[in-house]
């Protein structure tokens, strides 16, 4: 990786980690992605305006940078919209279930020192690398 892709991924690293605390401390929120999506689509839920604006953040400047810097993205697809939604559909499914996602385990979780955090994301990171060296035996994607 070049330095220009380690700044940036240290810049990302640590805006990711400011808006958690910051979510934290204004809010008293986790900032768990699949949990903040599941309180707009909850009925019962009446603070949606923060999680519509933490999400919309979230669409807003990732297209903003890819406006920006078109290089960032330099990770080209050969899959179709479809099987990227079924991806997508599994992904919030599995941490529906799991009780959680990896910027609320990962990011919040662990910064707060919770052992149950600790666990989900060494399963998350552990599960991760499993698909991905069985993909490449079975000769998907390298």
């Amino acid at each position: 990786m070049s330095l220009n892709g380690s700044l940036l991924s240290l810049s990302g690293g640590v805006l990711i980690g400011l808006s958690a605390a910051l979510l934290l401390w204004v809010h008293g929120r986790i900032a768990g992605v699949s949990g903040i999506l599941a309180g707009i689509v909850s009925p019962r839920t009446s603070n949606r305006d923060w999680r519509v604006a933490f999400l919309l953040g979230l669409v807003v400047g990732g297209a903003a940078l890819a406006l920006a810097l078109p290089s960032a993205f330099h990770a080209p697809t050969h899959l179709s919209a479809a099987v990227l939604v079924v991806g997508g559909v599994a992904v919030g499914l599995g941490a529906r279930v799991s009780g959680g996602c990896t910027s609320g385990h990962g990011v919040t979780g662990i910064g707060r020192l919770s052992k149950r955090s600790v666990v989900a994301t060494l399963t998350f990171m552990a599960t991760g690398m499993i698909t991905v060296a069985l993909t490449r035996v079975l000769g998907g994607a390298t």
